[in-house]
């Protein structure tokens, strides 16, 4: 049996680590909204996505001023890392210690590398929120779950990535929102969508409508929290959604069609105990994106291809 801190795909029970998921959750939105306040305007807020590496999560290189700096989450040695291109640095110990107590010593380990920005405080994307600097509630870091939120990840990144490369049409990075707090990767028809309804809590209606103004198949891995599921899942959608996308037939047999969420979902631990779980994931991604480009009538002979093999040239 793997060992509990290298195995690929780890239990993660929503109850087990809902505190440490929470806090964790308004954590990166503190360090995507210094990527956001500072970094030009991207289609479908890609510029605002965090990014899956070898030991957590990183912004990627923010500009300022002539040179660079980026923030990365370290889950291995949990670590909070701001770091220059000059060399310079500051980190933060993750710890249990209150969104306030972060935005404050991250605000304060920018301004002594000599970067100064200014960030909306007001959590995106949550209903019932506090200002960061006011939030003395949220205050849980379990190192052994956020490590284990890290490696399933990490993991799925894998999946989504080689999913990816049977695309030729427009598609997203596999990235990870902040504001949703999943990890994400879409595909795009290539035409205009209706006009996105907005409604999202504390999310300008003009970013909703931005991200959604064209045809998307999007999937992705959500740890759980709050709303008609309280359990990790891979999801899958489209926008708009075709007609009978709802009865779509899709793999492997635990994925079904969730009316609340209005996209289909398959556990995570259904997942976590298939035989293959790459293969099963997979599986799900493929027959869950048949099922939206084909009932959507996509352009399909020009979008799809196999999929990519390693130092092998797709051929034209």
């Amino acid at each position: 049996m793997a060992d509990r801190t290298t195995e690929r795909w780890p239990a993660l029970p929503y109850a087990a680590w809902k505190e440490t998921r929470d806090t964790l959750h308004l954590w990166t939105q503190v360090v995507g909204k210094v990527r956001l306040a500072l970094t030009p305007w991207l289609n479908h807020s890609w510029h605002v996505t965090l990014f899956v590496t070898a030991r957590g999560l990183t912004t990627s290189p923010i500009a300022w001023r002539g040179g660079s700096f980026q923030i990365d989450f370290d889950f291995i040695d949990h670590v909070l890392w701001v770091r220059t291109n000059e060399g310079h640095f500051r980190q933060l110990m993750l710890r249990p210690m209150s969104v306030a107590e972060f935005y404050e010593d991250l605000m304060i380990a920018l301004r002594e590398l000599g970067i100064e920005v200014n960030i909306m405080t007001m959590p995106c994307e949550i209903a019932d929120c506090i200002p960061f600097e006011q939030d003395t509630v949220h205050a849980a870091y379990d190192g052994e779950y956020a490590n284990r939120f890290w490696r399933v990840l990490l993991s799925a990144s894998e999946v989504f990535a080689r999913f990816r490369t049977g695309f030729l049409g427009k598609a997203s990075p596999v990235h990870f929102f902040w504001g949703s707090f999943d990890l994400a990767v879409t595909r795009f028809s290539g035409r205009p969508a209706p006009r996105h309804p907005g409604g999202v809590p504390h999310l300008p209606d003009a970013v909703a409508q931005e991200a959604y103004s064209h045809e998307v198949s999007s999937a992705g891995f959500w740890p759980g929290g709050g709303g008609p599921i309280d359990y990790a899942a891979f999801y899958s959608y489209a926008y708009p959604a075709p007609e009978v996308f709802s009865a779509a037939r899709v793999l492997p047999k635990e994925a079904f069609f969730s009316k609340e969420l209005g996209e289909f979902l398959l556990p995570y631990d259904a997942v976590r105990t298939a035989r293959d779980p790459d293969a099963a994931l997979l599986a799900f991604l493929q027959s869950t994106y048949d099922a939206a480009a084909d009932l959507a009538k996509w352009d399909r002979k020009t979008l799809d291809c196999a999929l990519g093999e390693p130092a092998k040239v797709r051929p034209t």
